[in-house]
């Protein structure tokens, strides 16, 4: 791939920067990489092992110059962020974000920012339940979908965004911002909820179980403790961000669930059999689509997948 921008500033060094840098040197999409984080310890960590090619100590400072502005850090904190960049941005550069939640980030963002740039929102729909500068890697969105929301932005430079997610290994699409919410709702965001509920119920099991829950753990639990593990800060902030989508599709999935607890308590097993036929053709779907293999253990190789999205 050739450089497709000169200078891209990361704002937020946590485990989605920290792989868009690896991989932009791999793939040689741009000339020069900054990077800042609120936390001393976080960027002390950046520069020793070697994260971006200058780490500053200002947000300010890592925009200067900047023909790609990347804010990675959690949906809450995007509006107070673009305020604070908005006088020091170079006019003609491109603003996007990697937030799981689109409208909420347009609404913070958008208001912050000088008519001279250019904002195409994003979302990488890839991770794992890692987090930090030092959890990235230059292959987190190989095959992975990125979602483009550009609702007014030039079309060269959404154009341009999409190369760029491209050569990071991404298939890249555009969608509506609150189409995007309702769906991830579907994808990510209630499935998260309810892993986060799950494993709390087994804390409390645990207790009186003596431990034997966590001992004896089978892979369905197993894959739900991957996902609660994922970052609290960006999880509590996506949940308060994306309100309306998500309680509509747990509502459906409370619906659903009464719906399973009645034909147990009937002893339905006609009703059970053909509901889990049906949701096991879902997973053939997703492998066919390429979001996953066939492989045991849900596919999962070095790298899981559970940060979702």
């Amino acid at each position: 791939m050739s450089v497709i921008y000169q200078r891209v500033a990361l704002i937020g060094l946590g485990h989605i920067a920290s792989s868009m840098f690896w991989g932009m040197k791999a793939s040689g999409l741009a000339d020069e990489v900054t990077g800042y984080a609120r936390s001393a310890e976080t960027r002390e960590t950046a520069r020793e092992i070697g994260l971006c090619d200058r780490v500053c100590d200002s947000a300010a400072d890592a925009v200067e110059g900047a023909d790609l502005v990347v804010l990675c850090v959690p949906v809450g904190a995007m509006g107070a962020v673009a305020r604070d960049i908005a006088p020091h941005l170079k006019p003609g550069a491109t603003i996007s974000d990697v937030g799981s939640v689109k409208r909420a980030v347009i609404e913070a963002v958008e208001p912050h920012l000088p008519e001279s740039v250019h904002f195409v929102p994003a979302h990488p729909l890839a991770g794992t339940e890692q987090s930090g500068p030092a959890s990235g890697f230059a292959e987190l969105f190989h095959n992975r979908w990125c979602l483009l929301t550009p609702a007014r932005a030039d079309a060269t430079e959404v154009a341009k965004l999409r190369r760029f997610w491209k050569g990071l290994g991404s298939k890249v699409d555009e969608m509506d911002a609150d189409r995007h919410d309702l769906v991830l709702a579907v994808t990510s965001h209630a499935p998260h909820l309810i892993a986060y509920t799950m494993v709390g119920v087994a804390d409390d099991l645990q207790r009186v179980t003596e431990n034997e829950v966590i001992q004896f753990s089978a892979t369905g639990f197993r894959d739900f403790t991957r996902i609660a593990a994922s970052d609290p800060t960006m999880w509590r902030d996506v949940f308060l961000s994306n309100k309306d989508a998500t309680l509509e599709i747990l509502g459906r999935f409370t619906e659903e669930l009464f719906a399973l607890q009645r034909a147990i308590r009937q002893g339905d097993g006609d009703h059970l059999h053909d509901y889990f036929t049906r949701t096991r053709a879902i997973r053939r779907g997703i492998i066919e689509a390429g979001q996953d293999t066939d492989a045991p253990n849900f596919g999962r190789g070095a790298h899981s997948t559970g940060r979702a999205e």
